[in-house]
């Protein structure tokens, strides 16, 4: 993997994604597709779990497939969770089942993309920075279930739902008729009280704790 950021027309960082699938048909067609965008750099490709970590923890993306040998694609998303944070992984699977959605999201993806997915889904999982990737797939594998006791402000929890719907924190403070930076702050403070990584993660405990219901 090549060292240094790279920018496009504009000023806007090139993302460098790493592709992991164990065939290698599936990744040569996903950089074929990658290619033709200049803001998305193939900075590598995996053929297990253990070289996805490996490749991982230097790029922005990566795009693991959860069938693989060895390290399947759900250990690999939690190691990288522990090992680099920053690193977003969505995976892209022919599955299209409720407990691997619920199963990637546990584990630490960003998003889940099936394989069938026109390629601008790809992308935009891709590029996404700002919101959950999945919210109809979270709503519809949550069981209604008790509210449970917590210290969520009621702006903290009215912003929690919003995040549940898949809203991006300016169309949350749309919403909410605030600015973009006291979004940032209650996000913050949500992600804290919850003991979230990330937006995503934070979702994923409020339906576990029954903070938000498949309704909400």
């Amino acid at each position: 993997m090549s060292g240094g950021d790279r920018h496009v027309a504009g000023g806007g960082r090139v993302i460098r994604v790493v592709l992991a699938d164990d065939e290698p048909l599936i990744r040569s067609g996903w950089a074929t597709m990658l290619s033709l965008y200049d803001d998305i750099e193939v900075a590598g490709e995996a053929a297990d779990g253990r070289a996805a970590v490996e490749l991982g923890r230097e790029a922005d993306v990566v795009l693991m497939d959860i069938r693989m040998p060895g390290m399947d694609g759900l250990r690999a998303t939690r190691e990288l969770a522990r090992l680099s944070p920053r690193t977003r992984v969505v995976v892209v699977t022919t599955f299209e089942n409720d407990q691997l959605v619920w199963g990637a999201l546990r584990a630490g993806a960003a998003g889940y993309v099936l394989k069938r997915s026109p390629a601008a889904d790809l992308v935009t999982a891709i590029r996404l920075r700002d919101g959950v990737l999945f919210p109809d797939a979270l709503r519809r594998i949550a069981a209604p279930r008790p509210r449970a006791a917590h210290d969520l402000t009621p702006r903290e929890l009215d912003v929690l739902r919003h995040l549940a719907r898949g809203l991006s924190n300016a169309e949350i403070a749309a919403a909410l008729y605030v600015t973009r930076e006291t979004v940032k702050t209650h996000v913050g403070n949500v992600l804290d009280k919850l003991g979230a990584r990330d937006r995503t993660q934070a979702v994923v405990r409020a339906y576990d704790l029954g903070m938000v219901l498949a309704g909400d």
